[in-house]
């Protein structure tokens, strides 16, 4: 990995060298320049050894910059602190490549080069006005600016596989992962960095080009008034333009960025689509992926629901007279909780936990379940064990955080406000809310549902029940609006 890696920045180095320095300079100066070919040749001597120079600086700062590179690639079994280094180290690449690039083209090609340009015109080899030289200063700064920006987008390509290395490398050896410590550079200094040179770098080659050939004419000074106001007036359109790009892109991505934050937190909903371009693909690929994410979870939440029912219906199937049962304390329940305000998910998730709150009946023998006699104490304290009963079955499924809370209403559905029921003698508003509510539901259904050895009993009997142990055995207030509830439907 390591190899292809220097591979592919020492070809982007070649390629961005060869395009700015002796693709763009070299043109510059031979097209530019009225030359023999001996002095051609001596300039192209002189481009030559400054080149090689910039080189060898160039070759200094890489190595010291890829060295963390390559000793977390190099160490069969790199620490994670090794790779940590190495990750942000590759991340900061790009940037370090603009550095590498033009620190060396100032010290180590522009300055020698005019050096040698000095000598050779001093010694006569070349015929040109020492003006020249600083003509070609400007040149080359320029051109070292073309190649940076050629080099930065090339190695930010060039980084991506290595990243995705160290990441994989570090999930094999260490459990805790890899963080970027290090913000690339933003996409709207990129646009403006950009724009700024592809706007301003034709037009000032142009200029020095221009000022070359004008160098003898009288009127040089005035050209240079005028090439500067064209130079102010480019970089201001470069900008602006650069803004407007960047706002473009901005939008659509901004809009992306909220219905990603708003999965986050648990709302799925699309995202309006006025783009036509490659963001309206963009947009309209994230707007079906709501829409399948959407559906699949109302398929699995049907399926829970199921699931629930399922269960409630199974443990009703053992007792025919207490068929229905589970589902009615639920449907109490939900009465009772919309009653009392509460907010809706707390309402399907009381609903969800009313289903289950006799599941470990399962765990109860059917002689002592199915018994039609009055139950031994002995047997009572059996059927008592069935909350925690239920509460180990559940926690073999892994319940996950969302439905945690149907725990509480199964284990505290037989709690009393005044602290003698079971399992755990809980006492006032140590109860929970759900097993206080659900008190209540259970306690109506079973004293109005037919037994074996009893008619259930009329359901205003029941409810004057449920008056006379408000506060004691039952949540006071909560009773108050159960009575209150069910009186109003038995009278509608």
């Amino acid at each position: 990995m390591f190899k292809t890696f220097q591979r592919t920045l020492l070809l982007n180095y070649v390629l961005g060298s060869g395009i700015a320095v002796f693709g763009v300079g070299g043109l510059f100066i031979f097209q530019t320049l009225e030359l023999s070919p001996s002095e051609m040749m001596i300039l192209f001597s002189i481009m030559v050894v400054s080149g090689s120079i910039m080189a060898a600086l160039e070759l200094s700062m890489y190595r010291r910059h890829v060295a963390p590179v390559r000793a977390a690639c190099l160490n069969e079994v790199p620490s994670r602190a090794m790779l940590q280094q190495a990750f942000d180290q590759t991340s900061r690449f790009p940037v370090l490549t603009v550095k590498r690039i033009m620190g060396p083209h100032l010290f180590g090609l522009s300055i020698p080069a005019m050096t040698l340009s000095v000598v050779a015109i001093q010694r006569g080899w070349v015929d040109l006005p020492y003006r020249m030289i600083g003509l070609a200063a400007l040149g080359a700064v320029l051109i070292a600016i073309l190649h940076a920006l050629i080099e930065l987008f090339l190695t930010y390509r060039s980084v991506e596989p290595m990243l995705l290395h160290l990441q994989k490398q570090n999930e094999q050896l260490n459990e805790q992962p890899l963080h970027t410590t290090y913000h690339s550079l933003s996409v709207r200094t990129k646009l403006l960095f950009s724009m700024l040179v592809i706007g301003t770098f034709p037009i000032m080659l142009f200029m020095l080009a221009s000022g070359v050939q004008l160098s003898n004419i009288d009127q040089v000074d005035a050209y240079w008034v005028w090439a500067a106001l064209i130079l102010v007036v480019i970089v201001c359109v470069a900008t602006f333009s650069s803004v407007l790009l960047y706002d473009s892109i901005k939008r659509p991505l901004g809009a992306l960025t909220e219905g990603v934050t708003a999965i986050d937190a648990g709302t799925l909903q699309p995202i309006a689509n006025p783009y036509s371009d490659e963001f309206g693909r963009l947009v309209t690929g994230f707007n079906h992926m709501v829409e399948n994410v959407t559906r699949r979870e109302a398929e699995n939440e049907q399926l829970l629901n199921s699931l629930f029912v399922l269960f409630a219906a199974t443990l009703d199937a053992r007792d025919s007279y207490t068929a229905g049962h589970s589902e009615r304390v639920a449907a109490y329940s939900v009465e009772l909780a919309k009653a009392l305000g509460l907010p809706s998910h707390q309402i399907e998730l009381l609903r969800k936990s009313a289903l289950l709150h006799d599941i470990g009946k399962i765990g109860v023998r059917d002689d002592v379940l199915l018994k039609e006699d009055r139950l031994t104490d002995e047997e009572f304290a059996q059927i008592q064990q069935h909350p925690t009963i239920g509460i180990h079955i559940l926690n073999q499924i892994t319940l996950p955080d969302s439905l945690q809370p149907i725990l509480a209403g199964v284990r505290s559905h037989h709690e009393r406000i005044d602290g003698r029921g079971y399992p755990d003698g809980l006492a006032g508003e140590m109860i929970p809310l759900f097993g206080r509510i659900m008190a209540i539901a259970d306690a109506y259904d079973a004293m109005t549902s037919d037994r074996p050895y009893r008619q259930g009993m009329p359901p205003d009997k029941a409810l004057s029940i449920l008056e006379s142990g408000r506060g004691t055995q039952w949540d006071a207030a909560f009773v108050d609006m159960f009575v209150q509830l069910r009186r109003e439907a038995i009278s509608a």
